[in-house]
């Protein structure tokens, strides 16, 4: 080598961080490993849902308590997935534990209601401002209710969907959930795919909007007047990180729909028991016709609701809809559901999980700016994001352009850092719980400065992992 010669450093890139971090997630984690190893020789993929599986291996939990879990290695984790927004009660919460212990010595099914059931109604009731209620045990059958319900009162067939949302996986519903933009088709007719396994006849009896596009809804309403029996949305959408309705959106949708004679569901699965007392429901001021939920009511055990009005729910008093299910009403699940609404999540609570969201929000988005990176970011309640984009997405389309490279070495980081997030979240938005601290805070914080030193370090060129998907 010349006197005169140049030595190149070598050029990192983004890729290259991801393998960097992997190779660490996979050197903490040889029992996981073995487990999944072992478990796919029995279960599909080695996990027991699809959602669980995750770059490079699953994660493989053990046990919890209050805000940290541990997994098979034995490691500690503040946790902040949550079950996917599940345990805002944290895990093993004494009053749920109490209530779950009396009633397992008292038997666990009889497929009869027991007395805990009324007390939720009840409760939820107050919370949603609709005055009747039946039980489920997921979000899927939950919002299954409510597409046979809006059909079974109206006697109609088409159902209005907002264009990438996620209503559970029935045959109703899976439709028009996307990865690429280039998917979607065009913005005033989009395409109605029907996911793997789902009938085209089933997509064609749904319609597609924009989430925040009244125009988009009112052009719908009117194309198919008197055909419509309904319109399903999540009041905040909260599988596009957390895009909030822009003000005046959710009192066009209840204005609209009610014009036409559409019944108006609102998906509170994720949103309702998470982000305020009374969901988003309560939180925005708009009351529709049902409320679907699941995920937080049981306080860690399969439970969902659906409430209504009493000229909705008036159809299965009747008989002209069967709700049914053998495991809906569960002693267990009512029993943990009642001390969730009574004992743990109580208005206070919401307030500070909020005040704590917000910290953790700020701190990561004055780390992303040290280091010149964009970042956005929205709290309520229990629920969280930040977003490494520098302009909040308002509907699906422009989420998609958000780079998925950065969000996954960000859950890696976080994971090699003691926080456990949900992966492949583009967003990594967060769920915290009663039992959360300030210090579960700052432990996600730092993880956050480190992504943004990583970032950092590519220099001029990670500029390009965001501009790739500015809007326009």
């Amino acid at each position: 080598m010349g006197a005169n010669d140049v030595i190149l450093e070598p050029v990192l890139t983004l890729d290259d961080l991801v393998r960097s971090e992997e190779a660490a997630f996979l050197q903490r984690m040889p029992k996981t490993v073995e487990l999944w190893n072992r478990a796919q020789r029995s279960m599909p993929g080695g996990v027991c849902t699809s959602w669980a599986s995750s770059r490079p291996v699953p994660v493989w939990v053990d046990r919890g308590l209050g805000a940290h879990v541990w997994d098979a290695d034995g490691t500690e984790y503040v946790d902040v997935h949550g079950g996917y927004g599940v345990n805002v009660v944290g895990h093993a919460n004494p009053a749920v534990v109490r209530a779950v212990q009396d009633r397992v010595a008292k038997g666990t099914h009889f497929a009869q209601p027991t007395e805990d059931a009324i007390h939720v109604a009840e409760a939820l009731a107050q919370r949603f401002g609709l005055p009747q209620w039946r039980f489920t045990n997921s979000g899927t059958e939950s919002t299954m209710d409510a597409f046979h319900l809006m059909r079974a009162v109206t006697g109609r067939k088409l159902v209005v969907k907002i264009e990438g949302t996620y209503h559970g996986h029935h045959d109703s519903a899976m439709v028009s959930i996307f990865r690429s933009e280039g998917d979607l088709g065009p913005v005033d007719e989009p395409f109605r795919v029907p996911g793997p396994g789902v009938m085209q006849e089933m997509a064609d009896c749904l319609r597609i909007v924009p989430f925040n596009d009244l125009a988009a809804l009112e052009r719908v309403l009117e194309q198919h007047r008197g055909q419509i029996a309904g319109m399903i949305l999540e009041p905040m959408m909260m599988n596009a990180g957390i895009i909030p309705p822009q003000p005046g959106y959710l009192e066009g949708v209840r204005e609209l729909t009610r014009r036409h004679g559409v019944l108006l569901a609102f998906d509170e699965v994720k949103t309702g028991l998470v982000v305020g007392w009374g969901g988003a429901t309560k939180l925005f001021g708009v009351t529709p016709d049902i409320v679907c939920l699941a995920k937080a009511l049981g306080g860690g055990l399969p439970c969902g609701a659906i409430g209504g009005t009493d000229e909705v729910m008036a159809a299965i008093t009747d008989g002209r809809y069967d709700q049914i299910g053998t495991f809906n009403g569960n002693p267990l699940t009512m029993a943990a559901a009642r001390a969730t609404l009574n004992e743990v999540l109580l208005p206070e609570t919401y307030v500070r999980a909020e005040e704590l969201g917000k910290r953790m929000l700020a701190g990561s988005q004055a780390a992303m700016a040290t280091a010149g990176a964009p970042s956005y970011g929205t709290v309520f309640g229990f629920k969280g994001s930040c977003v490494f984009h520098d302009r909040p997405a308002t509907n699906y389309r422009e989420f998609l352009k958000i780079s998925t490279g950065v969000s996954h070495l960000h859950f890696l980081v976080q994971h090699n850092g003691g926080v456990f997030l949900p992966p492949w979240g583009k967003s990594e938005s967060w769920t915290l719980s009663v039992a959360h601290s300030d210090a579960d805070g700052d432990r996600y914080i730092a993880n956050v400065a480190r992504v943004a030193e990583l970032i950092h370090g590519l220099g001029d060129r990670s500029s390009d992992l965001f501009a790739a998907g500015s809007f326009s």
